[in-house]
């Protein structure tokens, strides 16, 4: 059987270094505690996990919070659990997620619970009423997005205002002068969701800057509506020759609608999407996009998380990256 001892040796420190990694009692530098960590792999070693909480007063799990609600994309949301699960199983974590959308009450019950050591929070607002809830609480919080006022809350995020931005830029790089926005859902819109409102602005403002019209059209997760929205589209905006899709659930109905609809991608249509990588790359006509970066988010989230845990004075801090867009020819310029 594998020891303390022998991970101590694997790792070049004492057991009581090895102790302190597991239990997180004092602080140890990072190389130290990936260095213990990597050998427990490598070893096997299996703590005691029952004397381990009793000793740390820790429950070794971290809980991530998303509300599945009907508007979102759950083959996405699961990418940043995913990348979650993943991230803390290098730091001795188990991952709860908390699916039922209960606000600030739920936040209550699961600090008072003690089932977990710290929270990641999803389908962030920009209005957050949670905000005092999360500030509150005796344990760290990560966001994964950004709210107005994140005030001395940590938060990680794509840099949606400038994904916008990016979305316009490249269009109107290659001369389109008209294009539309289709969204996400109404109700995202209307919950205020951080993300959406932060890629509109950069979208809106960017199109001011670069003389292009455009026009944003939220659209439900559904085929229906995705009809209604190109309806919308083609008959206000019948010189649009672009289309920016921030909205993963609709990206096959769309190709599929608008070769019914006698368009081609790129000739007659160009269109840009914002999704993960797989989604872009997943159809018959790969999708130009900006990557939605969910795995990085994902592990991002719990190492921040983690190093409030370790102890010591660290500073909240709000970490944007920077879009990146892939050209995989579905934009092209406007063909006179």
């Amino acid at each position: 059987m594998v020891t303390i001892a022998d991970v101590a040796r694997a790792a070049g420190v004492s057991p009581s270094t090895v102790s302190y990694v597991l239990s997180g009692k004092r602080s140890i530098s990072e190389e130290t505690r990936r260095r213990v960590q990597r050998s427990i792999r490598q070893l096997g070693y299996h703590p005691n996990a029952g004397a381990r909480a009793l000793a740390s007063s820790r429950s070794n799990v971290l809980a991530v919070v998303i509300p599945l609600r009907t508007d979102l994309n759950v083959p996405v949301v699961m990418q940043f659990v995913a990348a979650a699960v993943t991230e803390a199983r290098t730091h001795d974590h188990d991952v709860l997620l908390l699916t039922k959308d209960e606000g600030p009450e739920g936040l209550r019950r699961v600090a008072a619970s003690s089932i977990a050591d710290a929270l990641i929070v999803m389908d962030v607002e920009a209005a957050e009423p949670r905000l005092p809830v999360l500030r509150a609480l005796d344990r760290p919080v990560v966001l994964i997005g950004v709210p107005d006022q994140p005030g001395d809350l940590t938060c990680v995020d794509l840099d949606f205002t400038a994904a916008g931005s990016a979305c316009v830029t490249h269009l109107a790089d290659l001369g389109h002068r008209e294009i539309a926005l289709i969204g996400p859902s109404p109700e995202v819109y209307k919950r205020g969701t951080s993300y959406s409102g932060r890629f509109l602005h950069g979208f809106q403002r960017t199109a001011g800057e670069r003389k292009v019209r455009a026009a944003s059209f939220p659209c439900p997760p559904s085929y229906d509506g995705l009809r209604e929205r190109l309806d919308e589209v083609f008959t206000r905006h019948p010189g649009v020759t672009g289309l920016v899709v921030h909205n993963e659930a609709i990206l096959g109905p769309l190709l599929s609608e608008l070769g019914r609809r006698g368009k081609q991608v790129p000739r007659d249509i160009s269109v840009l999407a914002v999704c993960p990588e797989d989604m872009a790359e997943a159809h018959a006509i790969p999708l130009t996009s900006i990557a939605l970066p969910t795995a990085e988010l994902g592990s991002l989230a719990v190492e921040m998380a983690m190093r409030r845990l370790g102890g010591g004075t660290v500073q909240p801090e709000v970490r944007l990256l920077s879009p990146t867009l892939i050209d995989r020819g579905s934009t092209g310029p406007v063909i006179a």
